[in-house]
């Protein structure tokens, strides 16, 4: 199994570790029980780095994952976010991160997931209205408190996380990292890793685009935000499937899954990732993707795919 170090304070996690979003919501009806079961199986192999988030239900996705922590909370290094408010009819309230939102929400997550820590804390998304000097000194608060271990920020820009590292001990970043989006390549990699800031790459699998199984929107269930996203019409899907044939291809070469093939990529940057699921053949899937070196050739194909551009925005 590999392992990451999420920055220079002591969190390590394995490479590939569960986004467990698309268990309450955002990709059509799921099962409890069948999620439990996945959780259950993540544990079993090793896959103990979970992530989740208040908003993501709302709410119900804590509690979920509340089922699956009791007896082994010491074994999983668990995640979750606040800064996305929502409320309980999932109505969308803003950006939230003045001190006092901050503080309660720990407290609001700590108590759906039954525990008395959260081992790594992110910010989700940046408030406009609150400058990040007082949401990091919320959260360092809570770090003196006992209540969080480590501190993250997601889809953050590097004069922000330079700003907040300033402030307290930056342990991981969060954003989107995948064949298909690399944005990050340009200043946030180098902005992290001269700060000595890990990175967690949600979304590695490009929303499931590049493990080939998308080819139209009939494929997409009903109830499935990726039908209101830029880069699933019908176009974008024609167009995108040049880059997720690459993988296909390469996939055959190896002996190996497209998916895993993409995960590999992710991986080969040194970075950690948490790939969704709700099956749990996906997740074993997922998971032995660590057992796979891409050649240079290999790598360089993929890559170079990327330079044919890819359509439709992120969001």
């Amino acid at each position: 199994m590999k392992q990451i170090d999420l920055g220079s304070q002591g969190l390590r996690v394995p490479a590939i570790g569960l986004g467990c979003m698309g268990m309450s919501d955002f990709y059509g009806s799921s099962s409890e029980a069948r999620n439990l079961g996945v959780l259950d199986r993540a544990a079993d192999i090793g896959c103990t780095f979970w992530d989740t988030s208040d908003m993501y239900g709302p709410f119900t996705n804590e509690i979920l994952l509340s089922k699956a922590l009791k007896g082994r909370r010491e074994q999983i290094t668990l995640a979750t976010k606040f800064g996305v408010a929502r409320g309980e009819d999932g109505s969308w309230q803003g950006l939230k991160g003045n001190a006092d939102y901050v503080k309660a929400s720990c407290d609001a997550s700590l108590k759906r997931l039954g525990t008395d820590y959260i081992d790594l804390y992110y910010q989700h998304r940046l408030d406009p209205e609150t400058p990040i000097e007082e949401t990091i000194g919320a959260l360092a608060e809570l770090v003196r408190a006992g209540k969080v271990r480590y501190i993250g920020l997601s889809e953050a820009e590097p004069e922000t996380i330079t700003r907040a590292h300033a402030v307290h001990p930056v342990s991981a970043l969060q954003t989107e990292y995948s064949l298909w989006s690399r944005d990050v390549e340009a200043e946030i990699l180098p902005t992290i890793r001269r700060l000595d800031i890990g990175f967690v790459a949600y979304s590695p699998l490009g929303r499931g685009f590049l493990s080939g199984a998308i080819r139209s929107r009939s494929d997409l269930e009903p109830g499935d935000w990726r039908l209101e996203n830029p880069r699933f019409t019908e176009e974008a899907i024609a167009e995108n499937s040049r880059l997720a044939d690459v993988v296909i291809e390469v996939a055959k070469e190896i002996e190996a899954t497209p998916a895993q093939v993409a995960l590999a990529w992710i991986l080969s940057r040194d970075v950690a990732a948490i790939p969704g699921t709700r099956k749990i053949e996906r997740l074993e899937e997922n998971w032995a993707s660590q057992d796979i070196t891409l050649r240079a050739g290999h790598l360089d194909r993929l890559e170079s795919m990327v330079d044919q551009g890819v359509v439709g925005d992120r969001y």
